[in-house]
């Protein structure tokens, strides 16, 4: 059922709108005795998703007594950063999820569903996991709070990615990320009917129709002004996530009708600290490439490779080699092979020798980088030339140079149209 919608190309949606909006759904539910709120983490700051757990907290009260970051394979968020994108919420209210323990599995898709989806690629059966707090945690409604946009795993960020995913398991997250690598992210990214949403979507309908969710979630895009929201949609099926994902592609996705040569992208230092989180300035720019490009990062948060301990190991380890070598380092390495959402990041993050990438970091040294496969430059050097306080999102020329200038990768998906069929 749909419970709210408010979205166009030109809307822009204030403080007060998403208030309203998101109190108008809420009365239509009706009174709730105990909720949880399942907003992202720090690294979907522009979702609006804080301000959106704080008007839930206003309306409910004491009955919103849980509040569990959805931070999937990410670190746990700090102090620091949950008053940053919650403000006055009580800190008392937040949870930490352990995606290697305290899940519960609700049931398994069968290795023959994947098998289709996958077109014969894969047949491991995909289980579908939750944090305990979910199920055990006695609510009658769980607020799952985001953003829905262009997104390199599957296809289009949110909806039950948020429960499955955000606070999936282990095993699950591996495996959901391996089948979209494997299937090919330039199929996927832009897209609401992948084959990792179809695995989503089973779950839900086989093994989460008691669970109270209701979806709350936010069309966001880049503009001059900074970010703005486009759309607010509420509901507890998939109408809503269909919706938002019809705006977010006319918001988030620039179609460009010529290869791009030369890619600048600057990497806010608060959001992206690791190429995990960094490379969406490759995931989201490729289709847009032209083969022998360069894309600069201008990366000054950057200080480590993976979110997690083991996947930072092993992406030190194997680089980003392409998808052939990763395959077969798969099948010839049982730490890869056991942690197969960091070898689909070794395949996201690597440009198929068909352009180069320099990254630009603030904490990270060049030895470091080269070792995974990726050129270096100078930080200082290069935001001396390509300025961000200068410079606009697009096409920008410097010293005689023709750039296209991205400021924030995570707000878009960039592609021609040959390459967008």
């Amino acid at each position: 059922m749909l419970y709210y919608r408010r979205g166009r190309e030109s809307d822009n949606l204030s403080a007060e709108d998403l208030q309203q909006g998101l109190f108008e759904a809420l009365n239509k539910l009706g009174q709730r005795r105990k909720v949880l709120a399942l907003p992202p983490d720090i690294t979907r700051f522009y979702s609006r998703a804080g301000e959106l757990t704080r008007y839930a907290r206003q309306y409910y009260g004491e009955a919103l007594t849980d509040i569990l970051p959805a931070v999937g394979t990410h670190f746990a968020m700090t102090e620091p950063e949950i008053r940053r994108m919650f403000g006055d919420v009580p800190l008392g209210l937040f949870r930490e999820h352990d995606w290697r323990g305290g899940l519960v599995t609700l049931g398994e898709v069968p290795g023959e569903f994947i098998k289709e989806v996958s077109e014969g690629k894969l047949d491991f059966p995909w289980p579908a996991q939750v944090d305990k707090l979910l199920v055990e945690g006695g609510f009658d409604l769980i607020l799952s709070i985001g953003q829905v946009v262009p997104h390199e795993v599957v296809g289009m960020a949110n909806y039950n990615k948020n429960v499955f995913v955000g606070t999936g398991g282990v095993e699950g997250i591996n495996k959901s990320h391996y089948l979209g690598a494997v299937y090919g992210m330039e199929r996927m990214m832009g897209r609401a009917d992948t084959p990792v949403r179809r695995v989503l979507n089973y779950a839900s309908d086989h093994f989460a129709r008691d669970m109270p969710i209701v979806y709350v979630l936010t069309v966001v895009a880049a503009a001059e002004s900074g970010q703005v929201t486009r759309g607010l949609f509420i509901g507890d099926d998939i109408e809503c996530f269909n919706l938002a994902a019809e705006l977010s592609l006319k918001v988030n996705f620039q179609m460009l009708d010529k290869p791009l040569q030369k890619v600048v992208v600057y990497l806010e230092p608060q959001e992206f600290k690791s190429t995990w989180l960094g490379n969406k300035s490759i995931y989201r720019t490729r289709m847009a490439m032209a083969d022998g490009g360069e894309l600069i990062v201008l990366a000054p948060g950057l200080r480590e490779f993976g979110e997690d301990k083991e996947i930072d190991r092993l992406i030190r380890k194997y680089g980003y080699v392409g998808t052939d070598r990763v395959l077969q380092l798969v099948a010839e390495n049982e730490d890869l092979r056991a942690n197969l959402s960091a070898a689909a990041h070794l395949i996201h993050g690597s440009t198929e020798d068909r352009f180069r990438v320099t990254y630009c970091p603030g904490h990270l040294t060049q030895e470091q980088i080269e070792s995974v496969n990726f050129r270096y430059a100078d930080l200082a050097r290069m935001i001396a030339k390509y300025d961000p306080k200068k410079l606009k999102d697009g096409p920008n020329d410097v010293a005689g140079e023709r750039i296209f200038y991205i400021s924030n990768p995570a707000l878009g998906l960039w592609s021609t149209r040959a390459r967008f069929q």
